[in-house]
């Protein structure tokens, strides 16, 4: 690595770019950052510690003054449901009580599922590998897809995981579409036409699934992990309070019992909240539509602006300086 970088030998030690007996320019670049941010504030936690930190917590933890997490945004305008030409029927945070389903019934049809409004939709949009949290999937889908629930899912990945949801569209042809491919289009109409997405994730630095979602009033059922705990407020029945569903340990079984949950809430709690079918459920989606933060989000910049100016009034004086990120 010193040939190929010219960089002076003093730099190859364990406190600057040193690693194993090698060279890390990525721990490098932690080392001399003047800050250094992350996707969400709990991913910002969760690499300071030996599971997540790939050898680098250490490095992390002592910097953790200078570490920062801001949750990723969305482009509010191409994830619009009222002007999205993408989906079969625009709806907006008035009318999408009655307009929604028409999306998902468009979809079962197009997909070849039963078509039947009343079908709790799971989308899942997703690169196929491991951190996704897709075996656990794979240990629950016999008794996750029952007679009343469908799921959709789109992407590519590990083949072990696209010929698991190929085997499962074949075996539960009318409740499972397994679309081993990416498609944009697809994807926008899935947003629309879903009851709730699912992202049993390992670890997820932010995500983004879950914010789409939510612009297209589709309920987040994820793992508290990173930005997916950051951003999914998980619903209090007795409180009418949350946003999205969640499960702490990463286990089949707990994630099933959310799941199903989520389902008792959209398939028995009709008259909670607002007195419409699916009551519960619909109070859950108005709450969720809005969610933007775009103040907090220019309040943090603001912030870290002003942490870089302190920390470089600080150096040496007559020489110019140049605030250095390091974004992970």
């Amino acid at each position: 690595m010193k040939g190929l970088t010219g960089f002076s030998a003093d730099l190859f030690a364990p406190d600057k770019l040193e690693f194993h007996k090698d060279a890390n320019m990525l721990k490098g670049g932690l080392v001399y950052a003047d800050y250094i941010t992350t996707v969400s504030d709990s991913y910002a936690q969760e690499i300071q510690t030996d599971y997540y930190g790939e050898g680098l917590d250490g490095l992390l933890a002592a910097r953790h003054f200078d570490m920062q997490g801001i949750v990723n945004g969305i482009d509010y305008k191409t994830y619009d449901p009222e002007t999205d030409p993408k989906i079969y029927t625009n709806y907006n945070a008035s009318n999408f009580r009655k307009k929604k389903v028409n999306n998902k019934l468009k979809l079962q049809e197009e997909l070849d599922l039963t078509v039947d409004k009343k079908k709790f939709m799971i989308g899942l949009i997703s690169r196929l590998t491991d951190q996704k949290g897709l075996d656990l999937i794979n240990y629950v889908i016999d008794r996750l897809v029952d007679d009343f629930t469908q799921i959709v899912v789109i992407g590519t990945g590990d083949p072990q995981y696209e010929n698991m949801f190929r085997h499962y569209a074949w075996k539960y042809g009318d409740r499972v579409s397994a679309n081993i491919c990416y498609s944009d289009d697809l994807a926008h109409k899935l947003y629309a036409a879903a009851d709730a997405f699912l992202m049993p994730s390992r670890f997820e630095p932010c995500g983004l699934t879950q914010l789409i979602s939510f612009r297209y009033g589709t309920v987040p059922i994820v793992r508290e992990t990173g930005g997916l705990k950051d951003t999914v407020r998980p619903y209090n029945e007795y409180e009418n309070t949350g946003d999205g569903f969640s499960f702490a340990n990463y286990n089949g079984e707990e994630m099933l019992g959310v799941v199903n949950y989520a389902k008792h809430i959209y398939f028995d709690k009709k008259n909670s909240g607002i007195r419409l079918l699916n009551g519960a459920w619909q109070t859950i989606i108005h709450g969720s539509l809005p969610k933007e933060n775009t103040k907090g989000f220019i309040i943090i910049c603001l912030d870290i602006l002003y942490k870089i100016k302190r920390i470089s009034n600080t150096k040496e004086q007559g020489r110019k300086i140049y605030p250095v990120f390091s974004v992970l």
